[in-house]
């Protein structure tokens, strides 16, 4: 594994690749690898965070060779890289825990396992050192948002609340780790990311200005079990970002957290005619609390100003199937 994150300059940038969905090569799985390839020519970041379902599920035939397929183009330029679990990337061959050891495996791989009393697989917190590697300028999470509901309601799963707990404790572990004071606190962003949209993201595009496209519902889970909550009560994380919804790239603020969908990355699910595949970027400034976005788009475009979308009451619909 290799060594900590830091910024090698006043800026540090992440590259959000999400919703691939890898199968076997075939020529949507190319597809996939030259806007893959064509976003980080482009912009050349400092990590690449894929936020799940990053297979096709079983139509993966051998996981463990998808996911190398996939990393590959990131491997290959020694880039930092890491992930989240979606909903689809247990579904073929190999379970969760399986195809986390598959990226451990890959040499420039900086994700963690996380606890194992902790619901989920990749619960962990990544601080990006300063320019002198001294102290953190900045904090990413990644949390495993689940599946499917374990109840009989139905539809996705959800944070759990041993996960909310653990996220609020190793908060505070992490600060006392470090003792960062109030002051430090208040230049030190914290971003998190996972799979699943929480149900504020469709109360964000109902109540709020934002920006970007939405061409399905958001497809949260049905019950909310107060992440959210938990990420505004401690007040460190500034924006979070998400997949699962393949011709969704909005995002708007909510009470002072930016709640941000990435772009859709890939071939193997469905998409829209005239939505072009892609990925969103995330730049940070070293000593702000505060954070860029743009989409880079698989033509190289780059949109740095999305559209503005005031709140409306006509809802698409998802084109989830459960």
């Amino acid at each position: 594994m290799p060594g900590h994150l830091r910024f090698r300059q006043e800026t540090f940038k992440i590259v959000q690749f999400t919703d691939t969905h890898w199968t076997n090569f075939d020529e949507r799985d190319r597809r996939t690898r030259q806007v893959m390839e064509v976003v980080i020519e482009h912009e050349k970041p400092d990590l690449v965070f894929l936020t799940g379902d990053m297979l096709g599920g079983a139509d993966c035939k051998d996981a463990a060779r998808g996911m190398l397929q996939l990393i590959e183009p990131v491997e290959e330029r020694g880039l930092p890289w890491t992930a989240v679990m979606g909903n689809h990337d247990d579904e073929g061959t190999l379970s969760r825990e399986e195809l986390w050891r598959v990226m451990e495996s890959c040499a420039h791989f900086v994700g963690k396992r996380g606890p194992r009393n902790v619901t989920g697989v990749g619960n962990y917190v990544l601080p990006i050192m300063n320019r002198k590697g001294e102290r953190p300028a900045a904090f990413l999470w990644g949390i495993d948002s689940n599946s499917y509901a374990t109840t009989d309601i139905g539809g996705w799963g959800w944070i759990t609340r041993d996960q909310i707990a653990w996220y609020v404790r190793t908060a505070r572990r992490v600060r006392q780790q470090w003792g960062i004071t109030d002051e430090e606190r208040s230049r030190i962003p914290a971003l998190a990311f996972f799979h699943i949209p929480l149900p504020e993201y469709d109360e964000v595009w109902r109540t709020q200005v934002c920006y970007g496209e939405k061409h399905e519902d958001v497809c949260a889970p049905k019950i909310n079990t107060g992440f959210f909550a938990a990420l505004h009560e401690v007040g460190e994380v500034i924006g979070t970002f998400v997949g699962h919804e393949h011709i969704n790239d909005f995002w708007g603020n909510l009470y002072g957290i930016r709640l941000c969908y990435g772009r859709g990355s890939g071939y193997g699910g469905y998409g829209k005619e005239g939505f072009l595949c892609g990925a969103r970027v995330i730049e940070l400034q070293e000593g702000a609390r505060d954070f860029r976005t743009w989409l880079r788009l698989e033509d190289g475009t780059a949109i740095l100003h999305q559209p503005e979308h005031l709140p409306a009451t006509a809802e698409p619909q998802c084109c989830h199937a459960e």
